[in-house]
């Protein structure tokens, strides 16, 4: 399901946020959206450029919860000064919902969804008597983020789960938190009556049906925006980032033990 219009929100202006959990292709369609439109693209640091500067050397999973609330706001930070220095048509990717999706589910789900299981029975059971004040805590932070939302965008784009995650080990989640994220984000979408698509398929077609549902001007043929904005992800800080975490994600039971072990 989808709410929105057929046509551009404003003939002057248009900001457009790529929604999508994890994994959805959000960085690579609001890139290549970017290029073919000449619309300027903004977005936040990853996580894995945060955690890379915040806490060298450490992995999502032995992240505490209040270094994980420590991640959320620095990327929400990244996020509201990127999106505010851009004062007319932007594309960001991901928006300020995502953060709030994304705790709401670990409020659910526990505190490291993507953790082998003894790591998550001990977090959760370290955890348990403090979750009734995050989950209080998650609420507030949603009930201004749903508010700057709607202030911030004129419409989203959704990206659907239509495939599985890289196998690459380091990804601090797990397929059933994608889900739930996913369906948090749309259900919020609804609720605060924000106008939405869901675009589904390959890149040129999601890249293709953004173009069309939305009316935007093109500056490029479609294919040339695609190589050129592949090559600038390839060159981006967080890929480089990524082959980093990927390269030392081995680690022994009595240090995953310890971490999960923190609250």
């Amino acid at each position: 399901p989808e709410r929105a219009s057929s046509s551009r929100a404003s003939t002057d202006r248009i900001r457009i946020a790529v929604s999508g959990t994890y994994s959805s292709g959000k960085s690579t369609v609001s890139q290549i959206l970017s290029v073919a439109t000449g619309i300027p693209r903004t977005d936040a640091l990853t996580a894995r450029e945060i955690l890379a500067d915040m806490l060298p050397g450490r992995r999502f999973q032995e992240m505490s919860a209040t270094e994980l609330m420590m991640l959320g706001l620095r990327r929400l930070e990244e996020r509201v000064g990127g999106e505010s220095s851009q004062p007319g048509s932007f594309i960001s990717d991901g928006s300020v919902l995502h953060e709030w999706a994304y705790a709401a589910a670990r409020g659910q789900l526990g505190l490291t969804p993507g953790a082998p299981t003894l790591d998550r029975a001990i977090r959760r059971i370290r955890t348990a008597p403090y979750m009734p004040g995050l989950r209080r805590y998650v609420h507030a932070y949603g009930t201004v983020m749903k508010a700057r939302a709607k202030q911030t965008y004129d419409v989203f784009l959704h990206l659907p789960l239509e495939f599985k995650m890289a196998t690459d080990g380091h990804r601090p989640v797990s397929e059933r938190y994608r889900g739930l994220a996913e369906r948090l984000l749309l259900e919020v979408l609804d609720e605060i009556e924000m106008p939405y698509h869901v675009i589904g398929g390959t890149v040129e077609e999601r890249v293709r049906q953004a173009v069309e549902v939305l009316d935007l001007p093109l500056v490029m043929p479609i294919e040339e925006a695609i190589d050129l904005g592949n090559q600038r992800l390839a060159r981006s800080k967080d890929q480089l980032v990524e082959r980093q975490f990927s390269e030392r994600q081995k680690v022994g039971v009595l240090r995953r033990v310890r971490y999960a072990a923190r609250i």
